[in-house]
């Protein structure tokens, strides 16, 4: 090889190809040494030798070089940095909600994409991840979550060898901070996503993060080397928030006013039913077993049901429920109906056991002792009005839910 810092050409990487994809250490060598963005190309996206080497996910030793290459487009540094990733390229957000988005990252402020559960919220979060920067990370709340996790703080370590080992302390960062740090060490616009924001305590976790949106020289962190680590212009942070138990106007009002609020809940009815078509075609299209028709106007009487009440059910709204949940449907349904073994011969089976796989679980999990006896009734009615797909299942499901409410509910009496 070569070994002139610059002077590595593509004709050297050619005549130690195999070598190349004998040591990855000799990939670095050829990135770090690289005479031009002709040789990176050629490395990473006809040979692929960081996919040979490091697999489809993770940023192993090949990526972080290119990433810190001169030479590296941000086209090519998207590529590695996203390796693995399989967020579907077509946006299914309405178009308002998209712009908005867009727009309200370019302003620089964080951004809230909020609504019930079923609406794209995450997907959509990668895609204006992968749209507006080079990489991103993704981190869903939990309960425990504290804003150590969004900014850092010290943690625990173990020194010494084996036999003799101490207890230590370390900084560590948080999921902001950690993106500062990345897009710092690679030069590159980088996305931190915060799934789910609503499972933890929000004023708890955001406190030291409100202080630096309001003055982004404050230092959020410093590591355990001495760097500084303040908000970058170059990270944009988005989040996600289920809205299906809370309002807007119940959020603690610092997140308010210091982030973009972008709804995501209603869709347009050709817009929903687009997406019903699209994937009842793209996934059942060649199975000739349903009748696609019948099974669209059962997604449209499920879907208005949950969201506005129906004829069918004495009772109004359910809840606020989107329509992504029905491509799951589809999916299950593309599966189950091409194997003897599953549902080939029982299609109409097959369909009451993907709403109770998929759609009444979900339900459920959001729903208090009133919504659970609508569920019931709304399954039961759809039964009836859908004689040749088998919803029971999903109805039973339901009941089941409902008999173990009234049973603790008569244990507290």
């Amino acid at each position: 090889m070569n070994g002139s810092a610059g002077n590595y050409t593509v004709e050297d990487a050619k005549e130690n190809l195999d070598v190349l994809r004998a040591v990855p250490d000799k990939v670095v060598e050829a990135v770090e040494d690289a005479n031009g963005s002709d040789v990176l190309e050629f490395l990473i996206r006809e040979q692929g030798l960081d996919k040979y080497h490091e697999g489809d996910q993770g940023v192993g030793i090949i990526r972080q070089a290119v990433l810190k290459s001169p030479h590296a487009s941000q086209g090519l540094k998207r590529t590695v940095s996203t390796r693995g990733d399989d967020t579907p390229e077509r946006i299914l957000v309405p178009d308002d909600v998209e712009r908005n988005a867009r727009t309200a990252l370019r302003t620089g402020k964080p951004v809230v994409l909020y609504g019930p559960t079923g609406t794209g919220k995450t997907t959509f979060a990668k895609q204006l991840a992968l749209q507006h920067c080079v990489g991103y990370s993704l981190h869903t709340a939990t309960p425990s979550w504290t804003a150590k996790d969004i900014i850092g703080g010290i943690g625990p370590k173990l020194t010494g060898s084996t036999g003799v080992r101490s207890l230590g302390y370390q900084t560590e960062l948080g999921a902001v901070s950690e993106g500062v740090k990345r897009a710092r060490d690679f030069e590159i616009p980088y996305a931190v996503i915060l799934d789910e924001i609503t499972r933890a305590d929000i004023s708890q976790i955001f406190g030291p993060l409100y202080t630096a949106i309001e003055n982004r020289n404050q230092t959020l962190i410093e590591t355990d080397d001495g760097e500084t680590i303040e908000l970058d212009e170059r990270v944009s942070i988005i989040c996600t928030m289920n809205m299906s138990d809370r309002t807007v106007n119940e959020l603690d009002n610092a997140i308010t006013r210091r982030f973009a609020m972008v709804e995501l809940d209603e869709y347009e009815d050709e817009d929903r039913r687009s997406l019903f078509e699209g994937w009842i075609d793209d996934y059942l299209g060649d199975i000739p077993l349903l009748d696609n028709g019948e099974l669209l106007d059962l997604f449209e009487a499920d879907f208005d049901g949950i969201n506005h009440g129906s004829e069918k059910a004495s009772r109004g709204p359910i809840m606020r429920f989107g329509p992504m949940h029905y491509r799951d449907v589809t999916i299950f349904l593309h599966e189950a109906l091409q194997d003897e073994s599953l549902y080939m011969d029982e299609p109409e089976e097959a369909v009451g056991q993907a709403f109770r796989t998929f759609i009444v679980p979900r339900l459920l999990n959001s729903a208090a002792f009133p919504q659970i006896e609508q569920i019931e009734e709304h399954y039961r009615a759809l039964n009836k009005s859908f004689e040749r797909f088998e919803l029971g299942p999903a109805a039973e499901l339901a009941s089941r839910e409902l008999e173990a409410e009234q049973r603790q509910m008569g244990s507290y009496q």
